[in-house]
C-alpha cells in the first residue's frame, strides 16, 4: 500500500509540474559533441516544448574536443551526459560510477572508409595498408576486428599500419592512409564534400563485420538513482527526449533547421545539418530508447576482446539499469 500510494503521488506530482504553475524541475545535459545532427532529437524536444509540457527545464550544454562528459557530470556540471558506452565503460571501471539509463541510439554509425584505387574490396585487403583510426576509447571496436580478422596492428609485415586520426578526414584526402575511421552521417560526407564521389570509396560498416559497440547512450551517476525524485525527473526526461527523436525523424529539414538555430558557432551548413539528422535517423528509429541487453552484451564482449589492451578488464557490473525507462513505459 505504501508503494502504491508513493508512486500515486509521485505521479500527481510530475503532472502537476507540468500543468499548473509549479517550477519546472531543472535538469543538465551535457552532449558529447559540438551542437550538430547527432543530438537533434534535444534540440527538437526543446524547441517544440516537450520539455516543458513534462515539466522539465532542460539546458543543453554543447561539447567540443576538450570536453570530456563524465569529467563534467563527476564535477558537478551536468545531471546527465551522452556519451558512448566505451567511453563510459572505460570511466565506470575507473571509478566514474556512470550508469546507462536509456540508449536513443540503437545502431551503430561506425565505419572505415577507404580509397577504391587502392584495391581494397573486402576486409581481406587490410593486410599492409595504413589504416586511419580514432583513440580515446574509439579505437577498442578497431582493434576487435582486426584481433578477429588475426592483423597485428603494429605495422609488421602482413598486418597493419595505424594511423592515430584525429576528427577530420584529411590523411584520406592527402592519402596519408588507405581507409579512415568515418560516421555514416558526418566524416564520409566531408570526404564527398571535399571532391570525390561514392564511386571512388568502399566503406565497411562496423555493425557489418559484428564488433559494432553502443554510441550515443544517456548515462547517469548512480547516486542519482538512489533519489526516487531525480528518478521521476529522468524518466520524464527520456520520454521528451524520445519524443523529440521521432520529430526529428519525421522531420528531419525542420529539425536540422533547430540545431543550426542553437549553434552559436555558425559553423555548420544546412546542407550537411539536414543531411546528418536524415542519417543519424536510421540510427535511432524503431527505438523506444530502452536499452537492448543483447546489444549491450555485445559491446562487452566486443571491448573485452580489443588486443592486448582491452578498454575493460573484466565484466562490468551495475553498468547499466532499465528502471528509467521501467518507470517511463
Amino acid at each position: 500500500m505504501k508503494k502504491t500510494l508513493a508512486l500515486t503521488l509521485g505521479l500527481a506530482t510530475s503532472l502537476m509540474a507540468a500543468t499548473s504553475g509549479f517550477a519546472a524541475d531543472k535538469l543538465t545535459l551535457q552532449l558529447k559533441w559540438v551542437t550538430q545532427g547527432q543530438f537533434a532529437g534535444y534540440y527538437v524536444a526543446k524547441d517544440k516544448g516537450f520539455y516543458d509540457e513534462a515539466g522539465l527545464d532542460i539546458e543543453i550544454k554543447a561539447g567540443g574536443p576538450d570536453i570530456a562528459p563524465p569529467q563534467v557530470i563527476v564535477g558537478g556540471g551536468a545531471d546527465v551526459i551522452v556519451d558512448w558506452m566505451p567511453s563510459a565503460l572505460a570511466s565506470r571501471e575507473k571509478g566514474v560510477p556512470l550508469v546507462n539509463i536509456a540508449q536513443p541510439f540503437k545502431r551503430s554509425g561506425m565505419m572505415l572508409t577507404c580509397l577504391k584505387e587502392t584495391g581494397i574490396t573486402s576486409p581481406d585487403d587490410f593486410a599492409n595498408k595504413t589504416l586511419g583510426v580514432w583513440f580515446f576509447g574509439n579505437e577498442y571496436p578497431f582493434l576487435s576486428w582486426m584481433s578477429q580478422l588475426g592483423l597485428a596492428t603494429d605495422g609488421s609485415d602482413g598486418g597493419v599500419t595505424v594511423l592515430k586520426q584525429g576528427f577530420n578526414v584529411d590523411p584520406l584526402l592527402q592519402k596519408q592512409a588507405d581507409c579512415v575511421s568515418t560516421m555514416t552521417y558526418n566524416e564520409y560526407w566531408q570526404i564527398i564534400d571535399a571532391g570525390l564521389s561514392e564511386d571512388d570509396l568502399v566503406t565497411f560498416k562496423y555493425e557489418n563485420a559484428g564488433v559494432a559497440t553502443l554510441e550515443d547512450g544517456l548515462y547517469v551517476l548512480e547516486s542519482s538513482l538512489e533519489d526516487p525524485a531525480m528518478v521521476d525527473k529522468l524518466a520524464r526526461f527520456v520520454q521528451a527526449s524520445m519524443k523529440g527523436w521521432r520529430y526529428a525523424e519525421e522531420n528531419p529539414d525542420e529539425a536540422a533547421d533547430i540545431v543550426l538555430e542553437n549553434d552559436d558557432t555558425g559553423a555548420q551548413t544546412e546542407e550537411h545539418q539536414r543531411r546528418m539528422v536524415r542519417e543519424v535517423a536510421k540510427l535511432t528509429a524503431g527505438t523506444d530508447g530502452r536499452l537492448s541487453e543483447d546489444d549491450y552484451n555485445r559491446t562487452v564482449e566486443t571491448l573485452l576482446a580489443g588486443g592486448s589492451d582491452p578498454v575493460i578488464s573484466a565484466p562490468p557490473s551495475g553498468a547499466w539499469t532499465s528502471v528509467v525507462t521501467d518507470k517511463m513505459m
